[in-house]
């Protein structure tokens, strides 16, 4: 059977067409907020909401309540403001507040998920993801989500770019710092909320981090590393779920491996430019 044979056996499948559809939207979502979390040195944000997801949907798991998705939307998006304040308000700064949140998300997930139902298949699904998890009415409201989360920062671009490169002089000409910063917060968990299912809670955040570092390493302006992160996370997303469905690997892990192979090329690409500079 020839590539092309495969690709479209591949397309054949409504689970495969309903995790490029989802897959997509997510990279595109993950990357355009990568670049303001990871500028700001937030980056390790996606990782805590993630684990906070988790916690979330383990205990709906258990107590057997009707869409658990829904459930953890408000959840993550608290925790986005809790994080938010906890860093700005208190000496726990950042990157420590991140890791109480979200290793005590994890803990009361696996506590109550071992109490309970055990690690079922749902459970799994959540905490490695999968492809074949995402359903119809996931597939809609993930698609849902996603144009809300990619409107909301084409709507407040200037200001995203104002707060992430220099938030004193933003706040000096009256622009609300505080105000946007919880916006991107409430994105990232939106995010973070409609990509478990096919990334798991452990891999979700790369999303987030590779191709902002990525598009960094040849990209000097925002806009720019903006555009090329977004085409990074979506070539990276396609190529890893074709690659996955060839090689029969786990979809979530492949599309990361694929990530890392971008990283490092941009990487080679840095250094040879900068090497013909000096």
């Amino acid at each position: 059977m020839s590539f092309f044979d495969m690709l479209y056996q591949m397309l054949s499948y409504t689970f495969m067409q309903r995790a490029l559809i989802v897959g997509v939207l997510i990279a595109l979502c993950s990357s355009l907020l990568g670049v303001s979390l990871v500028l700001k040195r937030y980056s390790m944000i996606g990782d805590g909401l993630s684990h906070v997801g988790f916690g979330t949907l383990a205990v709906a798991s258990a107590l057997n309540l009707a869409a658990p998705l829904e459930l953890a939307i408000p959840v993550v998006i608290a925790a986005a403001f809790f994080l938010l304040k906890l860093s700005e308000n208190s000496k726990i700064k950042g990157d420590s507040a991140i890791a109480i949140l979200s290793s005590s998300a994890m803990a009361i997930g696996i506590v109550v998920t071992s109490v309970s139902t055990g690690l079922n298949a749902d459970i799994e699904n959540y905490l490695f993801g999968s492809i074949l998890a995402m359903s119809q009415q996931d597939m809609i409201m993930c698609i849902i989500l996603a144009v809300v989360v990619i409107g909301m920062f084409i709507l407040f671009y200037n200001r995203i770019f104002a707060v992430t490169f220099d938030e004193t002089f933003a706040k000096a000409t009256g622009t609300a710092a505080n105000v946007y910063n919880m916006i991107i917060a409430v994105l990232t968990a939106l995010t973070i909320v409609i990509g478990m299912k096919i990334m798991g809670t452990l891999l979700i955040s790369s999303l987030i981090i590779f191709p902002a570092l990525t598009s960094m390493r040849v990209c000097k302006r925002f806009f720019s590393v903006i555009v090329c992160s977004a085409a990074v996370a979506v070539i990276s997303f396609v190529g890893g779920i074709v690659s996955s469905y060839f090689f029969s690997t786990a979809a979530g892990a492949t599309v990361v491996i694929v990530n890392l192979i971008f990283f490092l090329i941009f990487t080679t690409v840095e250094k040879i430019k900068n090497a013909r500079n000096q």
